[in-house]
């Protein structure tokens, strides 16, 4: 969980500066950047959730 957390606050820091950069340039490149990296960070995510549900089945 500790990595998610990682993983989350520095997600949340990357998609908040694309986003204020669009605001400033209206470069659409960075909403495209900010969009991929959330989904990138959901799958992440996701991922890790699942080893962790797996290994709980495995215990099982």
């Amino acid at each position: 969980m500790f990595v998610l957390r990682i993983v989350g606050i520095l997600t949340a820091i990357a998609i908040g500066s694309g986003i204020i950069a669009w605001l400033f340039t209206r470069d659409r490149r960075y909403l495209v950047f900010s969009g991929r990296l959330a989904l990138g960070a959901l799958g992440f995510a996701l991922f890790v959730l699942l080893l962790m549900a797996a290994e709980r089945l495995i215990i099982l």
